[in-house]
Order: C-alpha cells, then structure tokens, then sequence
C-alpha cells in the first residue's frame, strides 16, 4: 500500500517493518515506549473516545505541548484517524497570542502537556468562544487527563463507526492548520490536506539515505513546527525510532543514551554546538591544541567526492580518527546525518561537520509549502554547499524577475485559514510566492539570499542582504546573535547579543576580572575591542558596501521568551527594532 493520508504511515510501518520502539519519551528516568502496534492500538482507542465525544469531521482541535512526547503523536494520528483537523500551537506564546488562535481557529478541544500551560489556557477559556474541554498530558489535579479517553475508548462499541470514518476521509481533506509563528504581524493559519503533507513525506524520503529502520532518531525542534512534524512522519513511513529529547538543557545527555543516527537541527543550535567544541578546542595546551586546529582548518576546507585529491583523503581520514571522532562521540557516537532547515547555514558549518563524518543535509520550505522544498543529498552528486540542493520529486521552482522564488506543486498549501485575501495573494496560478530571493545555478540547486521585505539599500542605491552579513559576523565565538541595520546609511551598522558564558571564559582566560552583571560586562572595553577586531577581521569576507563598521552591544538578552526570537531561534525584526529604538538612532547619528 501507498499511504495517501496521515494516518496511513503508521499502518505502513506495521506492515513494512514494525517497531518494538516506535516512539519513547522518558517518563521518571526510565524511557517509556509504544511498539508499532501499541502507538495504533492507542491512537485508535483516543480516536472511538472522539467519536463518543461527538466529535465531527472537520472539528479542529488544539495541540500543545512544552516538548516533544509520544502523546502528542497519539493525539494527532487519533485526530487524522477521524477527519478532524489538529491545531498545533507552540508553548511559548502569549496569553493574547493564545486566545486569537484558539477563537480563530474554532477550537473545540485542547490538550496541553502540563500544569502551566493548563493554567495559560484556562485563564484565558472564558474569552474562547466554542472551547468545550481541556485535557493534560501530565497529571494535575481536578483537571482532566488524557487517559480518561482511553478509558472512554476502551469498548469497541464504536469501533465499526472508526472504521467508517477512516474510509470517508479523502487524500484532498484539510489535515492541520498550522499557525505560522512569524516575524512580523497576526499569525496565518496555514491550511495543508493529507496530499499535501504525504506527498512531501513521500518525495522527502527519496532525499534521506537511510534504509528503512536504520537506526533511531532524537526529536527536539518542537513538533508544532511543519519542519519536525513533517520529519516525524517521515521517520514513522521508514521505519526509525523516535526518541524525544527531555529539553533543550538536556539534549547532550539524551544523545548519549539514544546514540541516534539521524537528528533534525536549526542553523542556530548548529552554531552553538560548534562554537562550544571550537571554545574547548582552545582550551587545550601543546600538541593536542596543535592537531585540534590542523584538523579544525582541514575540515573547513572539505569538498565531497574527492574534489581536495587523494593526499587530502589520507590526511582526513587521520584527522576524523584523532580529532573528529570525538565530536561523535559527544554527539552520541552514532550520528551520521543532520538535517538543517529554517534558516540558512553557514557553509562552513555544513563543511566542517560533513568532514568529521556526520553529513549536513541542508535543505528549504516553508509551512506553505508542506513545508521541504528542496534538500541536499550527498549521492549522485546532489550535495552542494552553500546551497539549499536541488527541489525534491513533484516540486517546481522558478525566480520571478525581481529574484523571488515561486514554488508549484502538490505541497503547496490549500490557503490561510478565513483568510481569502491573504490566499489569494500568495497563490498565483498555482505558483506560491514564498517571498525569499534567491537563485538557480545551472545544475539546479537553489541558493536562497534573503527575504524580499529585509533586503535594503545603502544611501549609495547598493542592496545590502542583512541575513549573509550577518551570516558571516555570526562566526565570531563572542556574538549569540546580531541584527544588521542600515537602510539609506552609508554602511551597515549591526545590534549585537553577546554570547555572555563565552565572554566571560574569555576574560577569565585573559585574567580580566569578569562582573557578574550583563549590563556591566557589555560596556567592558577590553570585550568591545576583542569584539571589534573580530568584525574586522570577518569584514574581508564582504563587499566594501557591506562592511558593518559601527555596532551596539545589546543589554537584554533576546530569547523566544523575551519576543526577540521566533520558536526556531530567527530574529523577530520589527520587534528587535521597536525594543531598541534608542540604540539604533545612536547608531544612525554616529
């Protein structure tokens, strides 16, 4: 059988090749798992409590969860089972944030991991008109919990009615709306069918080169994201373990214990991850610091397929035994792919990890568009650096005479939820207008500049890309993140957030004494000046044009729950901007 909705990967992997581990979250200390048949036994259990719900096709139903767990994944193959729509929501929006989406979307039901997202939804249920329950993963008193449903499932009385809705639901049906998180204004609700998610699983899969049930996978971008969810159906249809990360804090212990062969990342945390070995790297004394950055430089100049020569080759193979196998070791030992997405990566990054062993697949989407569009893949020559690869199976790309790039195919979204307007000028003849410039080299990979509305022009008339400026001065250890401003000015100028345990590393190993407040450790000299000649020395890398020769360092620091930062870690401009207004104008008068 060929899946042709939601539903129908897990059937897939029980006839293909069933998992004794399909999913496990760790509950207590001690990894809980769902075999292949349990996950559906399960999910078809919470799918006959709906039905004894009342609940109808085309129902929406909200999802909320602070990490990734196996009821999250129960809950939606039980909402996809009867036609009715999830509404995936992230955990770490606002009150306001939360009540627009629930009353826009019309949700009836919510399920919430945990007490204080119980509590954020609660307090604002009387303003959500249509809100009928909300049930918790996670056991807090007087609420209802999830399990109840199972109970509520148990009997097989509407088990025949299951069955029958199965059946009515059609490839053309709408499977989730997905909030788009945003950098600027309302969020959209993003409409995808069953064909627009499976058609992307199933093209996305041809990319990935992994035989079915090769090994396990560790999830911890949040599954809200159409870039983990779509991942998460991708591992179920090939058969691949899921683990799911505890948290953000406790992701390097989990990759230990998993050794996953396969984990999906944002550029960001890719960054962080080298900077670390990179800070470590520097800590060394003699001789290990000497091969540590041999390695490092050789790393830094891979290029697949033997491109370097053999004399190259040799010496790789001996800096991966020394040096870089370590880095898989810290990584869980087993790793051998990363899938990166969400934003561009710096290609020295795809380089460098790529060389020690663990290839990055980058690749492009948006929520629009189910959400891959392209990805690189390291066989048949398909793995070009600096590139997003080439569009997978199904998928058209074309750049518009202005360089926006336009997407046709059957991933393509259905529209914005009660959003006409908005649709329509998106989707032009079938052609989604993602609103990114970028471009298509003679071979067909695509290379993504910027976004259409942040590109500006210097008071000479030159365009300026703020994201590849900022790309390029992200190398330096001491920035966590920069927003490159300069629209009519002569030069770009940039706000900077410093990385504030790298800082302090730093002074301590210059036997600086190191204050305990950020506000005091931003106006240090000595850190100004080390950040300085860092940004001159990444400067080279750009046009005269691009040089960014005045910065601010920033006093707050800007995280997802400040509002600098949407839930994959990309700048919110507008907000950066609103919230530092008076440093700006100090840039631009200077």
């Amino acid at each position: 059988m060929v899946p042709v909705r939601t539903f129908d990967f897990l059937d897939y992997q029980i006839h293909a090749r069933p998992l004794k581990n399909s999913i496990s979250t760790k509950v207590d200390g001690v990894w809980e798992s769902y075999s292949s048949q349990e996950f559906e036994d399960t999910g078809n259990t919470i799918a006959r409590a709906f039905l004894a719900l009342g609940i109808k096709k085309g129902e929406n139903i909200a999802l909320i969860s602070t990490t990734n767990r196996s009821e999250w994944n129960i809950l939606d193959y039980a909402i996809s089972c009867i036609g009715a729509v999830s509404v995936p929501l992230y955990p770490n929006i606002t009150d306001g944030e939360y009540e627009y989406i629930l009353n826009h979307s019309q949700s009836t039901y919510c399920f919430v991991s945990d007490r204080v997202l119980y509590q954020k939804i609660r307090s604002i249920s009387s303003k959500v008109k249509g809100l009928k329950n909300i049930y918790t993963f996670d056991k807090v008193e007087d609420v209802n919990h999830w399990k109840e449903l199972l109970e509520l499932g148990e009997s097989s009385k509407h088990q025949s009615q299951l069955e029958n809705r199965k059946a009515e639901v059609r490839s053309s049906d709408l499977a989730t709306i997905i909030y788009t998180s945003g950098t600027t204004g309302v969020p959209k609700g993003v409409m995808l069918s069953h064909n627009n998610l499976v058609s992307n699983v199933l093209s996305s899969s041809k990319r990935i080169p992994f035989e079915r049930g090769d090994g396990r996978a560790l999830s911890f971008l949040p599954v809200c994201h159409s870039f983990e969810r779509i991942i998460h159906y991708i591992y179920i249809f090939n058969s691949v373990e899921i683990y799911f990360a505890e948290s953000l804090e406790r992701i390097s212990s989990n990759l230990k214990e998993v050794q996953p062969y396969i984990i999906t990342a944002v550029p960001r945390l890719i960054e962080k991850v080298f900077n670390r070995i990179i800070a470590k790297g520097k800590s060394l004394k003699g001789i290990k610091k000497v091969l540590f950055f041999w390695a490092v430089d050789l790393g830094l100049k891979y290029q697949p397929y033997n491109q370097n020569g053999k004399w190259y080759e040799f010496k790789l193979r001996i800096a991966r035994k020394l040096i870089f196998s370590k880095w898989r070791e810290g990584l869980g030992g087993n790793l051998h792919y990363m899938i990166s997405g969400s934003a561009a990566l710096q290609p020295r990054l795809a380089k460098i990890f790529t060389a020690a062993g663990m290839t990055v697949m980058e690749g492009y989407g948006l929520t629009e568009t189910s959400p891959v569009v392209s990805v690189n893949d390291m066989r048949d020559g398909g793995l070009r650096f600096g590139t997003v690869g080439k569009p997978i199976s199904g998928v058209q790309v074309k750049i518009a005479d202005d360089g926006e790039i336009l997407v046709h195919g059957p991933n393509i979204m259905q529209g914005y939820y009660r959003q006409p307007k908005l649709t329509q000028q998106a989707i032009i003849n079938g052609d989604f207008y993602t609103g990114d410039i970028g471009e298509l080299d003679k071979d067909g990979f695509l290379k993504i500049t910027d976004r259409k509305k942040e590109i500006f022009k210097n008071s000479a008339g030159k365009y300026i890309s703020p994201q590849a400026v900022e790309n390029i001065l992200k190398q330096s250890l001491f920035i966590e993140h920069l927003m490159v401003i300069g629209a009519n000015q002569k030069l770009p100028s940039a706000l900077i957030n410093i990385d504030v345990e790298y800082a302090k590393n730093w002074l301590k190993n210059h036997q600086i004494q190191s204050p305990t407040k950020r506000k005091d450790l931003i106006v240090m000299p000595e850190l100004k000046n080390a950040i300085k000649k860092d940004i001159v020395q990444l400067n080279s890398q750009l046009n005269d044009w691009e040089q960014v020769t005045k910065f601010e360092i920033v006093d707050t620091e800007w995280t997802i729950e400040s509002g600098h930062l949407t839930p994959t870690l990309k700048l919110k401009r507008s907000f950066v901007e609103s919230t530092h207004r008076d440093q700006i104008e100090k840039l631009i008068s200077i």
